[in-house]
């Protein structure tokens, strides 16, 4: 893409409201804007973010074995009484009446209208296990929205539920979608951190938050070391295996909040081991039996004729608000430094003289090479001045930077500028182009 044909209208400053960096970043990098409190557009630039990271977490999500389908933002409010919760939801809930008088929702989750399907559709236990997810926006009326698209009203979330015969078997699907998330975060550079968590409005008895770490974090952890440090499963993971001993080992290692911190459990681990930090959650997952299939009537016949609730669990990622996370566990005093899968450009050529014959055509031979690569480049060939195209290109945190002038070109060279690291290098442009396909095949594996 040409930035003069692209929309990024950059800020210099940062507005007055923005409170945490992600925010700050966002609003300066024209990710998003605001519409109103908790409620942004997605700009080019931020929509691109979203749709990568979407992309991540539907692919992993499929290779758990997860069935895509979309559900609609507004509900019947009639569902939610079935299930027990319209009352009890609080105000969080955007309740609205239709011009025929039917009470209705502005969905906040998914488990009242996904079991009234299931119980439409599946009778017997032949049709179980079925893991269905989709990815849809949803709302909750904060009372205080904050911290831009950490804590919105409006906001794009990824929503599986499982379906089993039995509480054994629904926890075998508690562990697909548990190892699929630890996946899906490593993929996005974070370490998450799972955490036994309450279970909320949501209810049951069992669930796991993911926390990853971020000096900015909204909750205090403490955690042995270990558990940051471990690999993800990886791609080879057997996911019609037994799950059980690789969940184990995440969490038999204490973690808690700050709020649940026991200090007799803190105590228990080895003080070179000991871990405190901030952290951000990103997904949470729940076991919550039949509590939605035995008030809505979504049972399955047994093999000996008899019938038995559906067991139930639901698996949340914040897809939206994993964009704001990555900004705060990835960034410095200049911008966003994006991970490469995540970046919604890889690589930003740089054109030191514009209208400079030999510069230009450089830079129009490296933005072919690295589009017929499939590398996304965004080439800067406005006419601004050299440290404003180093301020935005630092801004918006593209991985790879190549940067083409006339002085550089006299001997040959172009400079190729790793944005993680800050490292700087010269090299003739085939090699330093050479150099950025070869950290993007990396990534492909």
């Amino acid at each position: 893409m040409r930035l003069t044909r692209y929309f990024l209208p950059t800020l210099k400053e940062t507005p007055a409201d923005a409170q945490i960096v992600s925010h700050r970043l966002m609003l300066r990098s024209c990710m998003i804007r605001q519409e109103a409190a908790g409620i942004y557009s997605w700009l080019p630039l931020g929509l691109k973010v979203l749709r990568n990271i979407e992309q991540i977490v539907r692919e992993e999500q499929n290779r758990a074995g997860a069935i895509e389908m979309l559900m609609p933002t507004i509900q019947p409010a009639e569902l939610w009484r079935k299930s027990g919760r319209y009352e009890a939801y609080g105000k969080e809930m955007l309740r609205i009446t239709d011009r025929h008088n039917r009470e209705m929702l502005y969905g906040p989750t998914n488990e009242d209208m996904i079991t009234d399907m299931f119980r439409s559709y599946c009778r017997s236990y032949k049709d179980v296990p079925k893991l269905l997810y989709h990815i849809q926006w949803k709302f909750r009326d904060e009372v205080r929205p904050r911290f831009g698209v950490m804590r919105g009203r409006e906001f794009l979330m990824k929503d599986t539920y499982s379906f089993d015969v039995d509480a054994a078997a629904a926890m075998k699907s508690y562990n697909r979608m548990f190892v699929a998330y630890l996946n899906t975060f490593a993929r996005m550079g974070l370490k998450a951190v799972p955490m036994r968590a309450e279970t909320g409005p949501i209810g049951g008895d069992l669930s796991h938050e993911f926390i990853i770490l971020a000096d900015t974090g909204e909750s205090a952890v403490f955690c042995h070391k270990d558990l940051v440090d471990m690999p993800p499963p990886g791609v080879d993971v057997d996911f019609d295996g037994d799950l059980q001993p690789l969940v184990d080992a995440r969490t038999a290692l204490y973690a808690a909040t700050e709020d649940v911190h026991d200090a007799a459990a803190f105590a228990a681990v080895p003080k070179d081991k000991q871990l405190s930090a901030r952290g951000i959650e990103v997904g949470q997952v729940f076991y919550f039996g039949t509590k939605y299939s035995e008030p809505m009537g979504a049972k399955i016949t047994l093999a000996d004729g008899s019938e038995t609730p559906v067991h139930m669990g639901s698996y949340g990622v914040g897809v939206s608000r994993i964009a704001g996370a990555i900004i705060e566990a990835s960034h410095d005093e200049n911008g966003i430094i994006w991970p490469m899968e995540i970046a919604p450009f890889k690589v930003g050529i740089i054109n030191l003289r514009q209208g400079d014959e030999a510069t230009d055509g450089a830079c129009e031979t490296a933005y072919q090479n690295l589009c017929n690569a499939g590398l996304e480049p965004l080439y800067d060939d406005s006419n601004e001045r050299a440290g404003a195209k180093f301020a935005r290109m630092d801004l918006i945190g593209l991985p790879w930077q190549i940067i083409i002038g006339p002085r550089g070109l006299k001997d040959g060279l172009v400079e190729i500028k790793e944005r993680a690291s800050g490292a700087r290098e010269s090299l003739p442009l085939e090699a330093a182009l050479n150099k950025v396909a070869a950290a993007y095949a990396r990534l492909n594996g």
